[in-house]
């Protein structure tokens, strides 16, 4: 979308559906991650899930109950976000995070394993990780696409990811200079379609407005369906993005 008169007060709606409302920030208190929850409006319509660090996992669940925010999930981080902490690390805290009542784990491939030509490494994070998770997690493979850069890395990356068993393949950590980005996002869902497996995606980093969100819907709609775009198939990763759907709604 090339103009803010483009988008209307129901693209709003259907992108806020889609968003993990993310806090991942050094500086996160309970308080602040409150805070973030205060700044849902649920007359609007509520997100899909929320995403913080491991330790905020407890104030969410508990936050999201009070208020009966019940369809919403509880997403948080591993091997977060270098990619580099020990496999058994990783699944200790993936274990924690799942014992505190996680939905989602957004998990960092190894990526830089990728770029080196170890494949074997990356799958075995992304393995491991998944049989933790079982049924009672969702499994998110961060890829990071802006250090992976070269397409022929990128569906490398989302082979792995899926062929490991990853229940979505996400483009970035947003800690990095290049995150989500259209280019990126065919290769990932186009690998998703041609393996054929019931994966799904989420754009990361750098999707801060509303018209920015709606070519990657246009994207997915267009290699899998319109029926595939929905908060179990699809997610944004955003923090600041609420900020601009709730204008969009306010002018109608």
């Amino acid at each position: 979308m090339s103009t803010q008169q483009q988008v209307t007060a129901s693209d709003a709606i259907r992108v806020l559906e889609l968003m993990d409302l993310t806090s991942l920030n050094e500086e996160d208190t309970p308080q602040s991650i409150v805070a973030m929850l205060d700044s849902i409006d649920a007359r609007i319509a509520l997100p899909a899930a929320v995403c913080v660090y491991p330790q905020f996992v407890g104030v969410c669940k508990t936050e999201l109950a009070a208020r009966g925010w019940h369809s919403v999930k509880v997403a948080t981080v591993t091997n977060f976000p270098c990619g580099k902490q020990p496999l058994e690390q990783v699944l200790a805290q993936t274990q924690r995070a799942i014992d505190e009542g996680a939905d989602e784990i957004d998990l960092v491939m190894p990526y830089n394993q990728v770029v080196a030509g170890d494949p074997d490494t990356p799958w075995q994070y992304v393995h491991s990780s998944k049989k933790v998770c079982g049924m009672s997690a969702k499994l998110k493979v961060i890829i990071e696409t802006g250090v992976l850069e070269k397409p022929e890395l990128i569906a490398q990356a989302s082979d792995i990811a899926i062929l490991a068993g990853a229940d979505f393949i996400k483009t970035s950590t947003g800690k990095v200079p290049v995150n989500a980005t259209l280019a990126a996002a065919r290769v990932m869902i186009e690998r998703i379609k041609i393996n054929g497996k019931p994966v799904g995606f989420k754009a990361s980093g750098g999707v801060k407005t509303v018209a920015q969100g709606l070519p990657y819907l246009t994207l997915a709609a267009d290699i899998m369906g319109a029926d595939w775009v929905s908060p179990s198939q699809f997610r944004f990763g955003a923090s600041s993005l609420l900020t601009d759907v709730k204008r969009v709604v306010a002018q109608g």
